[in-house]
């Protein structure tokens, strides 16, 4: 796999520890995920609980969270970029964890993972939307991004390779719904950010 897209997963961790300062130097700030944050947001009550799986250093995403009044716990398995997000804001929630064995024993008014959750391998996805959904509030929301259809790709993250993978719509709508989630939003490859492929789903109000 590694050796046809030229990026392991097992190393993905390690490029962001390694390529922190890097990342966060060059993550643009233009907010081009504005309008899929508000209509996140739209769904959310006033100040509500947001989880930000892949938080990063926290910019631009945790910020607009902030900024906008809700409470953020931010969570990312590479320390480095936990130690940003830290010095910029002190008294935040920032803790370090691998969304593939998420389990904090708390539930939240919405989740995110923008620009993370595809770092994980097809097979592990599918166990890691049920974490989420786990983590969810009855009603509460989930926006992550994906990719346009099934299959394995790589990216670069401070000149180093990253791996991506995507399940199918078709397959994440099943996931969904075996979770008791309804997808409320797919995109493809949407041109007002940056191509990104968005995704949207709701948990069942009677979901267990």
């Amino acid at each position: 796999m590694s050796d046809t897209i030229g990026a392991s997963p097992e190393d993905t961790q390690q490029v962001y520890e390694r390529q922190a300062a890097a990342f966060d130097n060059t993550r643009s700030r233009a907010l081009f995920e504005a309008r899929w944050l508000a209509r996140f947001a739209a769904c959310l009550p006033n100040s509500g609980r947001v989880l930000d799986l892949g938080c990063g250093a926290g910019e631009p995403i945790a910020r607009w969270f902030m900024a906008e009044g809700f409470a953020v716990t931010g969570v990312d398995f590479a320390a480095p970029m936990l130690d940003l997000a830290r010095a910029r804001w002190p008294d935040g929630d920032w803790r370090q964890g691998d969304m593939r064995k998420l389990d904090l024993g708390e539930t939240f008014d919405g989740i995110i993972a923008w620009n993370s959750f595809f770092h994980l391998r097809q097979d592990e996805q599918p166990t890691c939307i049920a974490h989420m959904a786990r983590h969810l509030v009855p009603g509460g929301s989930l926006l992550i991004t994906v990719g346009p259809g099934a299959g394995e790709a790589a990216g670069t993250v401070g000149g180093e390779p990253v791996y991506h993978a995507s399940l199918s719509p078709a397959g994440y709508a099943t996931c969904l719904e075996e979770n008791g989630l309804r997808l409320t939003g797919f995109l493809a490859e949407d041109p007002d950010t940056n191509s990104h492929t968005v995704l949207m789903a709701r948990k069942e109000e009677q979901a267990v």
